[in-house]
């Protein structure tokens, strides 16, 4: 099951997500797949005030939901559409304060096993070069 290469297209992942996970959605899109490769994703998260806490900075729950989703589709990406493939574990360090722009979210699985994915997501505000958040995370593949 371990692929190297995508099954899935970005359109196929995002038709997916859009049957199974409607509620993704409530208030308006904000994440979109940008890209899947060999054992990465792109995702984009776009600015908007509900995304904000007190103090006018991107919320970390928000940026979490990105990783997370990331994370998925660059699963999902590899071993189809598998609705059940859940998160086990998730790991963050808020490195900086994210400007008030779109964020991107780029993972890179690390192990693409039969019953365990990991992968990294970094994650950085548009057009800037610095890591605003990193996430690890760990995800159970149903046999």
């Amino acid at each position: 099951m371990a692929f190297h290469h995508p099954i899935m297209t970005k359109d196929d992942l995002a038709a997916f997500l859009d049957r199974e996970f409607p509620q993704l959605h409530i208030g308006g899109q904000t994440y979109f797949i940008e890209e899947v490769g060999p054992l990465s994703a792109r995702m984009r998260m776009t600015y908007h005030e509900r995304h904000l806490r007190p103090g006018g900075t991107i919320s970390g729950p928000s940026m979490m939901a990105l990783a997370d989703v990331a994370l998925y589709a660059a699963i999902l990406a590899h071993i189809g559409p598998v609705a059940l493939a859940v998160t086990t574990s998730l790991s963050f360090n808020f490195l900086r304060k994210p400007e008030a722009r779109d964020l991107i979210g780029e993972c890179r699985l690390l192990k693409l096993g039969k019953r365990l994915a990991v992968g990294e997501v970094s994650i950085y505000s548009e057009g800037r070069a610095d890591v605003v958040c990193h996430a690890t995370g760990t995800y159970s593949i149903p046999s």
